[in-house]
């Protein structure tokens, strides 16, 4: 062996690359200057396992000599002194057998990029574009192109990167520690754009792990679950006016603006064939029919579920396995960054369901990632879901915050988001969430809330807040859990907007009941306004509420099937005169018949029944009447958009309100009728003097009723006579008909 090469080679540095568990193979593989005799020497050392012959060749592909084997089989050296012309550009030929030679670029001829700085902020967790540098990233490094790799294993011993452009040989590609952080980085040339890869990580016990990028952009299709190579450079946006404007809005603003969302699960809505579970339209298409769908309806934004990228269909998507990825199901991301174009090219805003509470435990995700606990609590009291069979996110470790806050960013700055919705909440929340005696560990108080939790959630609402102030965070949280849309300081979580699962929940047991039974029930039906002040709510009757034997919508109602669409025209009336957003399940504004299921399209061919038909006409006009009027969203979150005009008839289970909007004209009044039975002369409180025109009638022929009509101006008058309690009356009063199972809307102009 050549006597420098002899020398410098390190015994203990060689040991470890021959056991796989180097973790600074910069230090021994490369180019190097061997200083400590003179004249200087310039080092070259390869490691190619299985390899017959290297040769070292300059930058214009020349050779420069045949390397020397050393004594670790596969390592191969060469010499070259200051006598002789320095190389400074490099690369290897390597023969293998006399029909398999290759000439690559040495991985260890390029530096780290990852500065001490970016690892300082990660480890404090305020590295709001770790993004930018974890993962997988395409690059040209002096004239070479390939690929960036970088991921965080603390607790690994060694990492490597593996995968279709090394043959997944884990010896070939040692990826370089980046001191204490725990970050490990390699530029690997000649990596391409979309070839498959994972991360070999050798943990402190000897185990051998593979893993998807955590960080990565773009996944294999089930069931295969590697990450490919991608580069989310290069998309040409068409939404630069729409994301100006945008930006510019404050939650002041949006509160003021209607919202109307259909919540839509890609792979169900539609499907090639009905009932092939493999017939995805792609992004490309679903951007077209999707989007002309949403605006024909009169919808103002759609809520995707399930878009980050998980192993498991029957999960919806809420049990993630690549947070960083948009699903591969339809496409790659630039085809999902042409989706969300294509849906603000009509003016309709994208929120995305986002998973922070839990993630599945399949072994190539993030549980034990570098063989023991790191995004997830490692105390299983903490760490773990016992009925969901997932893991929870570390929320006090600050490199996980920061994965989670940064991911959030990630989606509205790279796809353009407009806001996100933050599923199950509520066991982020609670330390007892879900779980038994014994199965939970207290606070440091000894109580159940969790504070790391609580600090995270808070983070993340002000620093989007302050990074994109025209996205917002929606809360799906489904206990009285206090101020969850309350400003940070004052002791609030800070989200924008919750969803109102009690108003949901109370509603939908309301409307399930038999008619005659409705009336000890009223409080049910009412309740909600007790409290519809008290967050910023959205109502919803989403997803959740139409699966596993809970049956759809249209088949909760009660009685016969003429008062089944009744009945659920009535609840849609409430729906949209209750106060807040609204968001509506995909396949309910046609009345499906059947439960929803991930795996089948919805039931379009209903439309050809006229009923399902006039009810999709229902709901259509209710969206633009919607959009049209303010007083159905101007006034959701003040005490002047909602007043009572009658909620104490439970015999009749009716009810009338009003709804206000920004001004004195176009008010709206609400008699609404939960029961089969009509009302020819219905009396009812006026909130004033003047005419009141009927502008929507549930019961008109043209959405499936029977034309009981109020088709003349109904004209308040002077209350007259005494009350149930032998008062006289005062006010204003009107008279009208009720139809059976209704809803009645009068515009009216206010008058003092």
């Amino acid at each position: 062996m050549n006597q420098y090469l002899d020398k410098w080679v390190g015994k203990e540095l060689t040991e470890e690359l021959e056991q796989g568990i180097i973790n600074a193979p910069q230090d021994l593989l490369g180019r190097h200057v061997y200083e400590y005799e003179k004249p200087a020497v310039q080092i070259f050392v390869a490691y190619r396992p299985c390899a017959q012959d290297i040769w070292l060749l300059d930058e214009k592909g020349a050779i420069v000599g045949q390397m020397e084997p050393m004594e670790l089989e596969g390592m191969f050296g060469y010499a070259i002194d200051e006598k002789e012309e320095w190389l400074k550009k490099y690369s290897y030929r390597i023969k293998y057998s006399d029909n398999d030679i290759i000439e690559i670029q040495d991985p260890y001829a390029f530096g780290k990029t990852i500065t001490d700085f970016d690892c300082y902020i990660f480890g404090e967790g305020k590295n709001y574009e770790i993004y930018e540098k974890l993962g997988a990233h395409r690059e040209t490094v002096d004239g070479v192109e390939g690929t960036r790799f970088a991921v965080w294993a603390p607790m690994a011993r060694s990492v490597s990167v593996i995968g279709e452009f090394n043959m997944w040989d884990g010896r070939l590609h040692k990826m370089m520690l980046h001191g204490n952080s725990g970050i490990f980085e390699l530029f690997v040339p000649g990596a391409w754009e979309g070839a498959a890869y994972k991360y070999e990580i050798i943990a402190r016990d000897g185990e051998k792990i593979y893993k998807t990028d955590p960080y990565g952009n773009y996944a294999q299709l089930r069931p295969d679950n590697a990450s490919r190579i991608t580069s989310l450079k290069g998309y040409e946006w068409q939404d630069e006016d729409y994301m100006k404007m945008r930006s510019k809005e404050t939650q002041e603003f949006r509160e003021r603006k209607p919202m109307s969302i259909y919540e839509v699960h890609l792979a169900s809505w539609k499907k090639r064939i009905e009932e092939d579970d493999n017939g995805n339209f792609s992004y490309r298409e679903l951007a077209g029919m999707l989007g002309d769908y949403v605006v024909e309806m009169g919808y103002t934004h759609i809520e995707l579920m399930g878009i980050a990228e998980y192993p498991f269909d029957g999960s919806w998507g809420y049990q993630v396995g690549c947070y960083y990825a948009p699903t591969s199901r339809y496409g790659e991301p630039k085809d999902f960054m042409y989706f969300v174009d294509e849906m603000h090219r009509r003016g309709i805003q994208v929120i995305l369901d986002w998973v922070p509470a839990h993630f599945p435990k399949d072994a190539h995700c993030l549980g034990n990632f570098d063989g023991q606990a790191l995004y997830e609590h490692p105390d299983r009291r903490r760490g773990e879901h016992p009925d969901w069979g997932t893991y929870i996110f570390d929320y006090g470790r600050k490199e996980v915050k920061n994965f989670l806050v940064a991911n959030a960013l990630f989606w509205v700055k790279k796809f353009h988001i407009d806001g996100l919705r933050v599923d199950a909440v509520a066991s982020m929340l609670y330390l007892d969430y879900g779980k038994q005696d014994g199965q939970w560990l207290p606070n440091k108080d000894g109580g159940n809330e969790h504070y790391e939790a609580v600090e995270f959630l808070q983070a993340l609402n002000t620093i989007m807040k302050q990074e994109h102030p025209g996205a917002y965070i929606i809360a799906e949280e489904s206990t009285a859990w206090p101020k969850v849309t309350g400003p940070v300081k004052y002791g609030g979580l800070g989200f924008s907007y919750k969803w109102n699962m009690g108003w949901m929940n109370d509603f939908l047991e309301y409307m399930k009941l038999d008619p005659y039974f409705k009336q000890f029930h009223q409080g049910q039906l009412t309740f909600s306004t007790d409290y519809y002040l008290s967050e910023k709510y959205i109502l919803v009757l989403s997803h959740d509420e139409v699966v596993h034997g809970k049956c759809s919508l249209l088949n909760k109602m009660p009685g016969l099937e003429g008062d089944k669409y009744a009945a659920l025209r009535a609840a849609y009336g409430w729906f949209y005169g209750h106060p807040g957003k609204k968001l509506l399940f995909m396949g309910q504004e046609f009345a499906q018949k059947r439960e929803w299921a991930e795996y089948r399209s919805l039931d379009w061919f209903l439309l050809e029944d006229e009923r399902h038909k006039k009810m999709q006409d229902y709901v259509k006009e209710w969206n633009h009447l919607y959009q049209k009027y303010d007083s159905l969203y101007y006034n959701d979150y003040d005490v002047m958009g909602f007043e009572w005009m009658d909620c104490n008839r439970p015999e009749t289970s009716t009810i009338s309100f009003v709804r206000r909007g920004k001004s004195a004209k176009n008010q709206l009044m609400f008699v609404i009728n939960f029961t089969p039975v009509a009302h020819e002369n219905y009396t009812v409180k006026a909130p004033c003097k003047g005419k009141f025109k009927e502008i929507l009638n549930s019961d008109d022929e043209k959405f499936g009723g029977q034309g009981r009509l109020n088709k003349k101006v109904i004209i308040a008058q002077k209350a007259i006579g005494k009350d149930k309690k032998g008062l006289e009356k005062s006010g204003y009063e009107l008279e009208l008909y009720v139809p059976p199972l209704s809803v009645v809307v009068l515009k009216y102009d206010y008058q003092g």
